[in-house]
């Protein structure tokens, strides 16, 4: 296993719009986070990730972008950037920024001159087709519903948007924007970044002929990712960008890679031959996804849980690396998807911050994470914000689907869950502006916010605090070898982390039952030493013993 400052690091995510507001405008900008970097520093962050802040017409929040090379005027100027950069260097820590490759906004130069007329020389830079019988060019929809295809009245064909109809998709079969993509990447380095987390890079390889997809249920439009995921000949790009950007700067590369089965993994992030040092994989976040799909709900299975990370923490070793993770913008908050934020919900946070943090891969806390923040739900739809939730409920309504069951899924499912305002403290807007935010707070700041969990020695913050300083404090938690343990066990899933003649043992109930827990037979006599719990535990000893409600327990072992 090769050794690199990536693999050793804790990530922290900033949605920046909802992370601080430093000029009373109620939206969260660089200023503020530059006035928070003290907190990150003193949690035990190393890279920060912070998503879009380039100009954008913000229909998708920052995801598209009018301008890559200039920072939206809410969030600040490049001088409020540059200071940025310096002042994370300065502490000691690195910063990594989205790179958006598979699409620009509708506002952005190139796609203002690719409308223009048939045969601007831009055109090409986008995916354009002509009506069939008078419609869309295929059956293809939308990550965010609706169709794929939005008609341009001017130049009469329709362009392709695999999101938003704001969010053309570039046509990355013309080199010549890969060329300029490739330009952009370099000059972000030339500046000082650390690395990029790469936005729906599988997204970039269309399948050729954009023909139309199977549809046996009669649907408007179907599912895409067919046609546009993961495509035969996607390494060809990325390659190039691995080579003639990424490879020539000691930075660090993660792509949100959904639907990568683990057995390509080797191409997509191998140790030789990867473009990319990591990936996101989506399996375990989609485990509570229905019939339906993923605004469908469905119980998540424990057993299911223990399959799909053992099946990447194996898989990767000495491979690859994974990229650890349980919430992040586009997620709702973890603790009220696999937890339980009513009545245990500093147990329960507390536990799955166990359970990821201390696997083979690279962490990654989302804001707000840290503190056990929880999802909310809004009384009217006016409340959200996200482009995707109207796009939705648009078609919920074409279906003539009931409203009420419609604002339930929202209320479980919405990206927005993730991008109410940090809750600092219990003063109006929980700190995080002193005017009405760009989108309503959760009402249980109150109750959840860092300056209260800062000076209570048994809240989820200082838990967090506890984890990053046991990860960092043993290779084993790092480099170790990862391995199921009880295996069948339908409430506990336990995981040992092994390398020479050290190892730890990680002991987590899922659940808000008491089940017993009896040592492994393998592991007896090996001195086995407590060193971080989520309860106070008097009992050391290792004949059975029941577990508390989403009790978590780690073991050090000679």
């Amino acid at each position: 296993m090769r050794k690199a400052w990536w693999k050793e690091a804790v990530a922290y995510e900033i949605y920046p719009r909802s992370f601080m507001d430093s000029n009373e405008d109620g939206i969260g900008d660089l200023q503020g986070v530059i006035s928070r970097l003290d907190y990150l520093k003193d949690l035990g962050i190393d890279v920060i990730w912070v998503c879009p802040i380039y100009r954008s017409s913000n229909n998708d929040n920052g995801y598209d972008i009018s301008d890559y090379q200039d920072i939206m005027t809410e969030f600040g100027s490049m001088a409020d950037f540059d200071r940025l950069l310096a002042e994370i260097h300065k502490r000691g820590m690195r910063l990594i920024m989205d790179l958006v490759l598979n699409h620009t906004s509708d506002e952005h130069p190139w796609f203002m001159e690719a409308r223009s007329s048939r045969t601007n020389p831009k055109r090409d830079y986008y995916i354009w087709r002509d009506p069939r019988d008078g419609a869309e060019p295929n059956n293809w929809e939308s990550v965010f519903t609706g169709s794929a295809w939005e008609y341009d009245e001017l130049t009469g064909q329709y362009y392709l948007h695999l999101y938003s109809k704001k969010q053309p998709d570039l046509n990355m079969e013309n080199p010549a924007v890969r060329e300029e993509l490739v330009r952009m990447i370099r000059w972000w380095l030339d500046k000082g970044i650390d690395g990029f987390r790469v936005d729906a890079i599988t997204h970039i390889k269309k399948l050729p002929g954009l023909p139309d997809l199977p549809n046996p249920n009669n649907l408007r439009y179907v599912d895409s990712n067919p046609g546009h995921r993961n495509i035969a000949g996607i390494h060809e790009f990325l390659q190039q960008f691995k080579r003639e950007a990424f490879a020539d700067y000691d930075i660090m590369t993660v792509g949100e890679a959904s639907g990568i089965p683990i057995a390509e993994a080797d191409r997509w992030i191998g140790e030789e031959h990867g473009a990319l040092n990591m990936i996101f994989q989506f399996e375990h976040v989609n485990l509570d996804f229905g019939l339906e799909g993923r605004w469908d709900y469905a119980v998540w299975d424990l057993g299911e849980l223990k399959k799909i990370m053992h099946k990447w923490q194996t898989g990767l070793e000495g491979t690859g690396w994974n990229a650890l993770y349980m919430e992040n913008h586009d997620q709702p908050r973890s603790v009220s998807r696999f937890g339980d934020p009513v009545h245990y919900h500093k147990e329960s946070a507390k536990m799955l911050a166990t359970f990821f943090m201390l696997m083979q891969g690279t962490p990654f806390i989302y804001q707000g994470q840290e503190i056990g923040m929880t999802n909310v739900e809004f009384p009217e739809l006016s409340d959200y914000r996200d482009v995707e939730i109207y796009n939705y409920y648009r078609e919920r309504l074409l279906d003539g689907k009931d409203v009420s069951e419609t604002m339930r899924r929202i209320a479980y499912r919405a990206r927005d869950n993730a991008r109410t305002p940090m809750q600092w403290d219990d003063t109006l807007y929980g700190g995080f502006s002193s005017v009405v935010p760009w989108i309503r707070s959760n009402p249980n700041y109150h109750e959840i916010n860092v300056e209260q969990q800062l000076t209570d020695p048994d809240s989820i913050l200082n838990y967090y605090k506890a984890l990053i300083r046991l990860r960092k404090s043993t290779e084993v938690l790092i480099y170790g070898k990862y391995e199921a343990v009880l295996e069948e066990h339908p409430e506990i899933f336990a995981y040992s982390r092994t390398l020479g003649n050290e190892a730890y043992l990680i002991v987590l109930n899922f659940y808000g039952t008491t089940p017993e827990f009896q040592f492994p037979a393998e592991w007896s006599g090996r001195h086995p030493e407590v060193v971080l719990t989520n309860y106070e535990r008097s009992d050391r000893s290792f004949d059975p013993f029941t577990l508390n409600p989403y009790e978590a327990i780690v073991y050090r072992v000679n």
